[in-house]
Parts: C-alpha cells; sequence; structure tokens
C-alpha cells in the first residue's frame, strides 16, 4: 500500500522491515507521443511496489537510451532527463530488490547487446528460483569465458542473467530467443522488454505477478497494474495471460503461447501488495479488501466502540469489519505524508520516539475509547507492539487487534522480500503468545477460507506459501536461492575474473549460497 510519500506503510519503526513490495514494470509502443513522460507517470503510479531504484529505456527506431539511479521516481527524473529520452518506445522499471542487492549495478532496465546488431532492455516484476541454473546456462553459452555486458560490470541480478541469454545466440532473433527460454524459467516473472524495434511483454506460467495490456490513443501499453494504464489514459483491455509472449511493433500486436497457463497468483496482492484502485483478474482489490475486514468481523467478533484502521493498509477492512460489526468506523492515527526516504539517521532520543515520527494518536478521538485496530500483517510485532503502546498511552480503554491476513509464517520465493523465517513472530508463536506479546487485550486472524473468499478467486489457482508453507513452484532441492544467492557464489564464477576475494559488496561471505534452506530452517 502506497503512502503519501509513495513508501510503504509498514516503515514506520527505524530498521523495522515489513514485507516489501515487488517491482513495477511499465511499457509503452506509441509513435508520436513522448512515451518518456508516458512511462514516468506510469511509473509514478506504481512507486508503491518498489522504492530503492527507477529507471526508463527508450528507442527511437534506431537506438536504445537507458537512464536509471537510486532512489524514488520523483527523485530520480527530472525535465532534463526525459526530455534525453526520446523515441517511440519505452520500458520503465521501479525496484525492490528480491535477488541481488540494493546497489546502483542492480538497477533496472538491464541493457544487453545482441549479434543482429540490436539492442534489448529489460525490466523484470518477480523472482526466478532457478538462478544458479541460469548462471550455469550464461558459463556453458560463453564457453566458462568472461561475461560481458551487466554481469561483467557487478549486477548480481536474476533479471541480467535472463537479458545476457536473450542477446547470447547472434542467430536468434529477440522474439526466438524469447520463445526458446522463457520455458525455462522457473519462479515469477512479468517481463516488459524491448529492442530498438519492438515491445514485449511476457509472463510466467503461473501467473504469480499481475500483468495488464492497454490500448493508447496512438499505441499500446503493459504495466504491472491497471491503475497504470488508467493513470495515462489508456483503456484497459486485458490481463496478460499465464505463458503469453506479446510483441508489438509497426505490424501490430502478435501473441505467443510459450507455455500452458497453470494459474497461481499471489493472494498477497490483494491483501496488501497492490494499489486499491487495481483490479486482478476481474476483482477490484478494494472490494477484496473491505469483504476481509467483513469476513473478519463475523469470524472474530468484539464488544468494543470505535473501529480504526492502521494507515494505509488497514484501512478498507477496518471499514468492512465497521459496515458488518455495526461498530463505528473512525480515524484513530494521523500519518505524516511526507516523510519521506531520508540519509539522517534520528538522534538516540527521537529514536526512541519510534514510530511517533511518522504516525501518531488522534487523542481526543480514542480516549476511553474499547478500539478494533484492523491491519494487514503482523511480521516481527515490532511495530504493532509500538501502535498499541501508543494508543494506550493515549487513554485507550482496550485495544482489540484483528488481522486481515492469516499468520505470516514462511518467506516467499516470487518476488516478496519477507523477514526470514526464523524472523516471523508467526513462526514459534502461537496467536495468543502473539496477542502477548504485543501487548493486545485480543488478537484475531483472518481464517485462510475467509481470505480466499475475499478474492472472489479459485482456491486452487492462488499462492498462499507464505501463509502455508505450500509452494506451487518446486523450490531447487540444493536450497540454492534467495536474494543474494548470485553474491554468495565465487567471483570467477559471477564475473569471469579469476581474482582472490573474500566478502561480496554487502559483506556476505563467497561460498555456495544456501540461503533458501536457511531461510526455511525453523528458529
Amino acid at each position: 500500500m502506497a503512502r503519501g510519500d509513495g513508501r510503504l506503510s509498514h516503515d514506520l519503526l527505524p530498521g523495522e522491515k515489513g514485507p516489501q513490495d515487488a517491482c513495477g514494470v511499465f511499457g509503452v509502443w506509441a509513435p508520436g507521443e513522448e512515451v518518456s513522460k508516458l512511462t514516468y507517470f506510469g511509473l509514478y503510479a506504481l512507486q508503491h511496489r518498489g522504492q530503492e531504484s527507477a529507471g526508463i529505456a527508450t528507442s527511437d527506431g534506431e537506438k536504445i537510451l537507458v537512464y536509471k539511479d537510486m532512489g524514488l521516481v520523483s527523485q530520480v527524473f527530472d525535465e532534463t532527463a526525459l526530455s534525453s529520452l526520446r523515441g517511440h518506445i519505452a520500458i520503465g522499471h521501479t525496484r525492490y530488490s528480491t535477488t541481488g542487492g540494493s546497489t546502483w549495478e542492480n538497477a533496472q532496465p538491464t541493457l544487453g547487446g545482441s549479434g543482429h546488431g540490436t539492442t534489448i532492455a529489460l525490466a523484470h516484476n518477480g523472482n526466478l528460483i532457478n538462478t544458479v541454473e541460469l548462471r550455469e546456462m550464461v558459463d556453458q553459452h560463453f564457453g566458462g569465458g568472461r561475461v560481458t555486458g551487466e554481469l561483467a560490470r557487478g549486477n548480481t541480478s536474476d533479471t541480467a542473467l535472463v537479458t545476457t541469454l536473450l542477446t547470447a545466440d547472434p542467430d536468434k532473433t529477440p522474439e526466438q530467443a524469447a520463445l526458446e527460454l522463457l520455458p525455462r524459467l522457473r519462479g515469477a516473472f512479468s517481463f516488459v522488454f524491448m529492442d530498438e524495434q519492438t515491445l514485449y511483454a511476457a509472463r510466467d506460467p503461473w501467473g504469480v505477478r499481475p500483468l495488464a495490456l492497454g490500448r493508447h490513443e496512438r499505441g499500446w501499453v503493459v504495466a504491472s497494474e491497471t491503475a497504470a494504464l488508467q493513470t495515462i489514459g489508456a483503456a484497459v483491455i486485458r490481463e496478460v495471460e499465464p505463458g503469453e509472449l506479446i510483441a508489438i511493433d509497426a505490424d501490430g500486436l502478435r501473441t505467443h503461447r510459450f507455455a500452458e497457463p497453470q494459474p497461481k497468483g499471489c493472494v498477497f496482492e490483494y491483501v496488501y501488495l497492490a494499489r486499491p484502485d487495481a483490479v486482478i483478474r476481474g476483482r477490484v482489490v478494494h472490494e477484496a479488501r473491505v469483504e476481509m475486514g467483513r469476513a473478519l468481523a463475523r469470524e472474530h467478533p468484539v464488544d468494543a466502540d470505535l473501529v480504526i484502521g492502521v494507515p494505509e493498509s488497514g484501512v478498507p477492512a477496518a471499514v468492512g469489519y465497521s459496515q458488518e460489526s455495526g461498530i463505528p468506523f473512525g480515524q484513530g492515527f494521523v500519518k505524516n505524508a511526507y516523510v519521506g526516504r531520508t540519509f539522517i539517521q534520528p538522534s538516540q532520543t527521537l529514536r526512541q520516539l519510534g514510530i511517533r515520527l511518522k504516525l501518531n494518536p488522534l487523542e481526543h478521538t480514542i480516549r476511553g475509547k474499547r478500539l478494533v485496530v484492523v491491519d494487514d500483517s503482523i511480521v516481527r510485532g515490532n511495530t504493532q507492539r509500538a501502535q498499541i503502546r501508543m494508543l494506550r498511552e493515549a487513554g485507550a480503554a482496550e485495544v482489540h487487534v484483528r488481522i486481515s491476513s492469516p499468520p505470516v509464517q514462511w518467506p516467499c520465493f516470487y518476488g516478496i522480500d519477507f523477514a526470514t523465517r526464523a524472523e516471523l513472530i508467526a513462526t514459534g508463536l502461537g496467536v495468543e503468545e502473539i496477542r502477548a506479546s504485543i501487548g493486545a487485550d485480543s488478537l484475531g486472524y483472518i481464517s485462510e477460507d475467509g481470505m480466499i473468499g475475499a478474492t472472489g478467486q479459485p482456491r486452487e489457482q492462488l499462492c498462499t506459501a507464505c501463509f502455508t508453507g505450500r509452494y506451487p513452484i518446486e523450490l531447487p532441492e540444493d536450497g540454492r536461492i534467495g536474494k543474494h544467492v548470485l553474491e554468495t557464489l565465487p567471483l570467477e564464477v559471477r564475473t569471469g575474473h579469476d581474482r582472490a576475494i573474500d566478502t561480496d559488496v554487502e559483506g556476505v561471505a563467497i561460498g555456495v549460497g544456501t540461503g533458501g534452506s536457511g531461510a526455511l530452517q525453523h528458529p
């Protein structure tokens, strides 16, 4: 859920990391339009999906230019930068890192050359789980020699591997290369990519991450969420189907089926990730969240005076809880909408205030009241603990917490960066123990049935792995998955250089990465 500054609403305590969103991708083919500005505003609408870096690539039919940097969309681009990005095709990306650290080298779109004299720029939303296998495919193609392009310059993302493989064979066009490579990818991917003449979009056979197709007055648009299409005045046509590759150029739009669809859409998109005005598989996300609140009220009723939502992510479910229970809905918190990304660390005195830097209770509203506080999830519990402490200090008589998703007990390897399993509070504690830990008078989580029912989707077509531990895309048996899996491979494997090194750029010890097995272990 986007806050007023575009950052995640869970990020309320210094150093307290909540579930971090997948990335946002955008692509447009529109001759005669200022495609860089269309992409800028499309990315602005997708800012909630990633706040670490942003980038745009454009083509005028002869050359591709890429501009990317660390920071929010509004921090990376200005009029001068956008005016230099000319052409009729553009793709854009706003990133939260899920494979590869948060560094400039890993910002997207990634760039790669082709033997046809063409160039590929690619942006990726999701996370691949056969990254080590893809790295071995790169090594096999280059005969164990030194790779070129972004991999050689230090990019440690799965996206750079895909870009390299798409451009590895000089005898294949990008379209031919994609149809051969895409079936070999495992995990979640919603790609937008381009060469000098053509815009492409592709979605994994499971359809884990959303991707929508829209019609613009002068062309076509693809984006992670329908809201981004509507922001630039494009009409929503349909979703890119799982296992589908779309190509758009001067000859029109053509589509290929590279794999049979096995829909497993991420249920957490409905709970938290997507904008409330997004439509996923025919269901308006806001309506799903309100229904989750109604289900919560039926499953966990309580005598109370006021229902409040934790801004912004808990508000729709709080509205639903109020509607179903008959308890009045009110605003219990005031949030500073202008607290942006800052590199100034608070003093010790301010750090002790913690959450108050960004969120304050409305004392005159909550004093003496029995409160129902609705939020979307509990990760470590620190944020909820601080919120409850503030509410009690402001005079709340009782605080009853209701959560519009089941307990988060498992990490996600398909594009969401949760805490590790050892850090998830629900891994080692039952509901009553969590209630005591955060200091609530009562605690109720929505049931899995209640959550799934609110989405309006068939259970068998949803991924619920973070709640159930049932991973629909089989994970590698050797456990070589995780955010820093490429960074923990030996340096000569990553780049083709053989200079000795002890740690990577983020201090991760060199060796075979086993992030997946470690993340899955019980504490």
